[in-house]
Parts: structure tokens; sequence; C-alpha cells
């Protein structure tokens, strides 16, 4: 009988596109197979990629930082923690990461997937949903401010979420304005189970900024299509 054949698994960042050898684990972070930046931030091993029980894994060998993976569809999304790990089963797998000011994007890309995403529903009259979930345009437009430097990036790479300030600039609020909302996005995503989003002790502000726009863009809450609502009544 023939043995099957390990699917080809190749991860691209930046352009650069390594091939996996499922017999050995291949290496993200600041050093490794994959060098991600020099970034002080990151860790040397971050994540590892490797073959095993017939599946590819990814997996958190981090300490401190956590990873947002996704389906390309946005149908599915998982927080990876520090020593968790996860199968990667579709045709392409995003993983977002941030380390100090940057958030980072790579892809998994699997020749032959286990498994195939389903598109996300829409709302027949327009509304942005997360299954049950609906956004205000005011809610829309704070994610988008946040996000728009990695919505405008070419693709897979690294870009900076703006602090607090300079993002409600953008929007034309005051700052109270800016907060009063993102304390309302966030709970709103809390209910519904993302976690990394509830303010409390040790939840650093710019942790929950990053948390957000990772788990937006892995579930496409907001696309790049979406920049022009940041031109929409910016004076309201």
């Amino acid at each position: 009988m023939a043995t099957a054949r390990t699917p080809r698994l190749t991860v691209d960042f930046c352009g650069e596109r390594h091939d996996v050898d499922p017999s050995s684990s291949f290496t993200i972070g600041r050093e490794g197979d994959v060098v991600v930046d020099d970034n002080p931030y990151l860790h040397r091993r971050f994540l590892v990629v490797d073959h095993r029980d017939g599946l590819w894994w990814l997996r958190n060998v981090g300490a401190q930082l956590t990873a947002t993976v996704s389906d390309s569809g946005g149908s599915m999304q998982s927080w990876l923690a520090p020593g968790g790990q996860i199968p990667v089963v579709f045709a392409e797998t995003v993983v977002r990461f941030t380390a100090g000011p940057t958030t980072y994007e790579l892809a998994l890309e699997l020749d032959q997937p286990t498994f195939e995403s389903s598109p996300l529903q829409s709302d027949p009259h327009g509304d942005t949903t997360i299954g049950p979930m609906a956004f205000t345009p005011d809610q829309l437009r704070l994610i988008l401010a946040l996000a728009e430097p990695l919505l405008l990036g070419d693709g897979i790479g690294a870009g900076s979420i703006p602090a607090s300030a300079e993002a409600a600039g953008r929007l034309g609020w005051t700052i109270t304005k800016f907060n009063r909302k993102l304390d309302n996005v966030c709970q709103k995503l809390t209910k519904v189970g993302v976690r990394g989003l509830h303010g409390g002790a040790g939840a650093l502000a710019s942790n929950r900024r990053t948390r957000l726009v990772e788990y937006a863009l892995a579930a496409r809450i907001v696309t790049r299509e979406d920049l022009e609502l940041l031109e929409v009544d910016r004076a309201t």
C-alpha cells in the first residue's frame, strides 16, 4: 500500500517563503529559521512549527507573547497563549502577534488542507457581523482607526498600531470619547468570549488595543475596503 504524502507546508513572511522540513522543527522569532526582526520585545524562539502524529502543529514556546491564529476567510480564530499549540489544517493560516510597538503577520500555507473554511455570512441589511455580533458605525470607525496601518500594508509583514490619542485625532474625537467607545467595543467582544480585551489589573491599554486589532483582522470585522468609513462624518 502506498504511503500518504506529508502535505507541504510553506511559511510566508514579508515575501520570503520557506518550505518546512517535516523531519525537523522550524523556529520563528528574533532568532531561528525565520528571523522576524531584531525587536528586543520579541522572544528569540517564539513559534515552532513541526509535524507530529500525521498533522502539522504550531506551538507557542515563548514566555510572554500571544498570537492570534485564523484561517484566511476569518471564519475561525484562536488565541495561542504561551505553552499552547494548534494544528495547522487550512490551506492558509494567518498568524498575527505583537511585540512592543510592532504587530507582525505571517502565513502558513498547506498544499493539502485537512479542512476547508466556510465564508462568513453577511447580514442582508449590510451590518458587519460576527455571528450575532453587530457594530455601530462609530465602533467600526474606531476599529479602523487602530487597524489602518496594517490594512494599508502590502499583505504579510509588519506595522505599528497607533496610540489612543493618535487614533482619536484621526477620527476627530476627544480622547474621552475614544476611550469610552473603546470600552464599549471591548466589552461587547468580551461578552461573546473574545479573550484579552477585558480591562483590569495588569491589562495595559496598549495590550488591549493590539489584541482588538489582531482579532478584528483575523475575524475580518474590518477590511481595506472599509477604510473609506474613516472619511465619513469626522466632525461628529
